[in-house]
């Protein structure tokens, strides 16, 4: 039976009961992480899974001995729950890395080997560094031309005209964000991924920013690859990388000797933060339950992240929408992407604004002395900022998550009306 959004459950007090962190009080009144998009807050359900293994499992993987073997299956099913995560029926495409950045500069280093002199990288001026500077490197190695597309600065939306434009028959790779981590701003990744490969392009996705507010679909996308970080879906601090399976098999990887061919091991570095992929797992079946509890206790895990997207987007779209408006009637605070409450769809829950009368560092000072923690700069995201002539200062990046209440986004919307008189 197929179920939308408003006819399923959302219980937020049970959802925020399984996150510690938000019992936490700072100067008297209880805090409002709205930082979640430099890391989100973790249920106890993942910290309980991390804390498991080292207590009990704790051992390197493929030895002849029980906690090693159980290891060997921890990491089996991890892969299984991430490729459920990121639509994928082939778990062995899924490696796992210290964090995206290092994932993707080892991609980019294998990559760029293929690439030649005269031909052509696209990158983005929405995007984070991380998925801008590992292609630039690598093209600068190869002798390859970087086309860098701009934003509309009005709304924060990409000029995926000037993306068309560029593409060509030189074109080895576009790399875009699923969405812009500084202004919220999701991308027409579906439409990219097949003007991409009509001229025999590539296209990197980086989903670290679009990863806990929409369900990923890489199949249905038809991306070449995919990379997030399980820290900003509500698990720890580990990287994801995705790839289809005949373009990692056939590039060579910079590894060890002796050299370990198959998948997905050939792109795994080292000995892997095992804990943190017990955390991955636990992170990811947190998501899941969440689409049983509210539909279904039976349903696999792919059917059941999707539930559960369709209710944060609608949970996350009415807070989102309370902020715009009420940002709105604020004379001294300007939005700075997509503004309008109407266009929810087009943007994820993370709203950047400045002051007129106090420097964004400023801002968010006062905020996190008031106990409401939000992030101020540039995030990374060093084109955004340049774009908009907002270096040095940056902006204050105020992050919705699924954990977020109607009461904390009105607190919020008094105490910047107070500090922006």
């Amino acid at each position: 039976m197929e179920h939308t959004s408003h006819d399923l459950i959302w219980d937020l007090s049970a959802i925020r009961a399984q996150f510690p962190a938000l019992q936490r009080v700072h100067a008297g009144q209880p805090v409002i992480y709205l930082d979640g998009p430099a890391g989100s807050q973790v249920p106890q359900v993942v910290i309980d899974a991390v804390s498991d293994y080292l207590a009990h499992r704790n051992a390197n993987v493929g030895g002849l001995f029980a906690t090693s073997q159980e290891s060997d299956a921890l990491l089996d099913d991890a892969r299984n729950a991430v490729a459920a995560l990121l639509g994928t029926n082939d778990p062995n495409e899924v490696a796992f890395g210290s964090n995206m950045t290092t994932l993707t500069f080892a991609l980019s280093r294998a990559l760029g080997r293929t690439w030649s002199a005269g031909d052509e990288i696209i990158v983005t001026r929405l995007d984070h560094d991380a998925n801008v500077t590992p292609w630039v490197l690598a093209a600068r190695d190869a002798g390859a031309t970087v086309h860098m597309i701009g934003f509309d600065p009005e709304d924060g939306t990409l000029n995926t005209d000037d993306l068309y434009a560029k593409l060509g028959p030189r074109t080895r790779l576009v790399a875009v964000g699923c969405a812009s981590n500084s202004l919220g701003t999701v991308n027409p990744i579906g439409e990219i991924c097949r003007a991409a490969h009509e001229v025999g392009a590539q296209v990197f996705l980086d989903a670290v920013h679009y990863a806990p507010h929409r369900l990923m679909d890489v199949a249905a996308w038809g991306s070449d690859f995919l990379a997030c970080s399980a820290y900003k879906f509500f698990g720890p601090h580990v990287g994801i990388l995705w790839g289809k399976r005949q373009i990692l098999e056939e590039l060579d990887a910079y590894k060890l000797r002796p050299p370990k061919d198959t998948l997905p091991d050939k792109w795994m570095t080292g000995t892997q933060s095992h804990e943190g992929i017990a955390g991955v797992r636990a992170a990811v079946d947190y998501l899941a339950e969440l689409g049983r509890r509210t539909n279904d206790s039976n349903l696999p895990r792919r059917s059941a992240l999707n539930t559960a997207f369709q209710c944060i987007a609608a949970h996350e779209n009415v807070l989102c929408r309370r902020l715009l408006e009420g940002l709105s009637a604020l004379p001294n605070i300007r939005v700075w992407g997509l503004a309008d409450p109407a266009r929810l769809e087009d943007r994820v829950p993370t709203v950047s604004i400045t002051s007129q009368s106090i420097s964004s560092r400023e801002l968010a000072s006062r905020l996190g002395e008031r106990g409401i923690f939000a992030w101020h700069g540039n995030f990374y995201a060093l084109g955004t900022t340049e774009s908009l002539n907002l270096e040095p200062d940056g902006l204050v990046r105020l992050g919705i998550m699924h954990y977020n209440s109607r009461e904390e986004i009105e607190r919020l919307l008094h105490t910047l009306a107070e500090l922006s008189r």
